[in-house]
């Protein structure tokens, strides 16, 4: 018998990725993991054991891995009162300790040629994992649709604006997190996942929205998050993010995501339309 975990179960990504867990392994087999044990017992599938885990805590994560053959670790978000780097050696130094055989790891595009900030944890978080003698695998997402949430259901009334030029491989959260639970429940992985969906520009996820797309510089995009109320650290992190597009590291060519899926992915429009429409 084969136990898995999954990190972060109360996320999205997590709730999703336990979702399809269960269709593909006994949900008794399964441990979700959770720094708020009450509020993922309220939501796992039934028969989905759960237990603590906080990142921040390597005894208690070392304690909760017991017995866990196969882990989804997702990884954290940063800006924490722990950084994210200790936090996720915090989960790889208890994964080591517990004995886990095998982790499948969120990690960023290309992370080991990746010059962008935003991908100096991954990095890191990688080479640790390597050099803990555990078997793994990388799922290098590219860019969740959700996070254009905001600016998309704001295109209706204004258009989609932004100040990124380049291509980006956006395919829907769920996708990616149905992936990741089917390379856990897989008997040979690959290494390394390049998950993405196919490149587009905002042009052209403003064309299948029928809006207008407008281009700004750097200095008008931040006037326009700041009347929506951003405070400076969030638009600092959302230029960031869109010089990442610009300098092309989003930017992809790869199958491995529908792969995976074993099927296309949705629809850009029908893709859109589940984010406009929340």
């Amino acid at each position: 018998m084969t136990k898995y975990a999954i990190t972060g179960s109360t996320g999205h990504f997590g709730q999703n990725a336990l979702k399809k867990l269960v269709e593909l392994v006994p949900a008794t087999d399964i441990v979700a993991l959770a720094r708020n044990t009450q509020k993922a017992q309220a939501i796992v599938p039934e028969g989905v054991e759960v237990r603590l885990g906080d990142y921040n805590d390597v005894g208690q994560l070392t304690e909760s891995l017991q017995g866990i053959d196969k882990l989804l670790f997702i990884s954290s978000q940063p800006g924490g009162e722990v950084s994210r780097a200790t936090q996720h050696e915090n989960v790889v130094t208890a994964a080591k300790n517990a004995k886990v055989k095998y982790i499948a790891y969120t990690s960023f595009p290309h992370a080991d040629t990746a010059t962008a900030p935003l991908a100096e944890d991954h990095q890191m978080t990688e080479k640790l994992i390597k050099e803990s003698g555990i078997d793994y695998s990388f799922l290098r997402n590219n860019w969740y649709l959700e996070n254009e949430a905001d600016s998309l259901k704001n295109a209706a009334t204004q258009g989609l604006v932004y100040s990124a030029a380049g291509k980006v491989g956006w395919a829907l959260e769920s996708e990616y997190s149905e992936a990741a639970a089917l390379v856990l429940a897989q008997t040979n992985p690959k290494k390394i996942y390049e998950f993405a969906g196919k490149s587009r520009t905002y042009q052209d996820l403003a064309a299948a929205l029928k809006v207008k797309a407008m281009k700004l510089s750097d200095s008008e995009y931040s006037q326009v998050l700041q009347k929506a109320g951003m405070d400076e650290g969030t638009i600092q992190v959302i230029l960031s993010i869109q010089d990442l597009i610009t300098q092309g590291n989003l930017a992809e060519d790869t199958n491995d995501l529908p792969e995976v899926l074993g099927r296309e992915l949705t629809p850009l429009s029908e893709a859109l339309e589940t984010i406009v429409g929340k």
